[in-house]
């Protein structure tokens, strides 16, 4: 897990087995695969909540990695809500968006994670996977 600090391209977009964790599903960390868009091989991933990944404002902040346009033509994120804008431009479900860089374990493709964590309700914790993309 690393943070993604130059200009990057996405080309594809690689199957997660399981994007949804609800409250202790979540904890102390969600797992789940995904298969590379490559060589095929399925890898493991694990999201600890409030200890893994980077603010998403780091990808599209001046457009240093990505632009925000890219982020939403890809459907990485969405445009946040007014009542949720506390949270940033864009999010995943109007909750604490992340991201994380990592790579396929077998040809060490490059691939982007982005996910979000937070209460949507009084006692719902969500931890969504917006989706795993191949990028260069």
């Amino acid at each position: 897990m690393h943070s993604i600090s130059e200009k990057i391209k996405i080309t594809g977009k690689a199957s997660v087995e399981k994007s949804t964790f609800i409250n202790d599903e979540a904890l102390p960390s969600a797992t789940t695969t995904f298969t590379c868009c490559d060589c095929g091989h399925k890898n493991t991933f694990e999201i600890a909540p409030y200890s893994s990944g980077f603010p998403i404002l780091q990808l599209y902040h001046e457009d240093k990695v990505i632009s925000k346009d890219e982020l939403l033509q890809h459907r990485i994120a969405n445009g946040t809500s007014q009542s949720m804008f506390h949270f940033g431009e864009l999010t995943v479900n109007n909750m604490p968006t992340l991201y994380f860089g990592t790579d396929c374990s077998s040809c060490h493709s490059k691939y982007l994670c982005v996910f979000s964590y937070g209460e949507k309700q009084p006692g719902l914790m969500i931890l969504s996977i917006s989706g795993i993309w191949k990028y260069e």
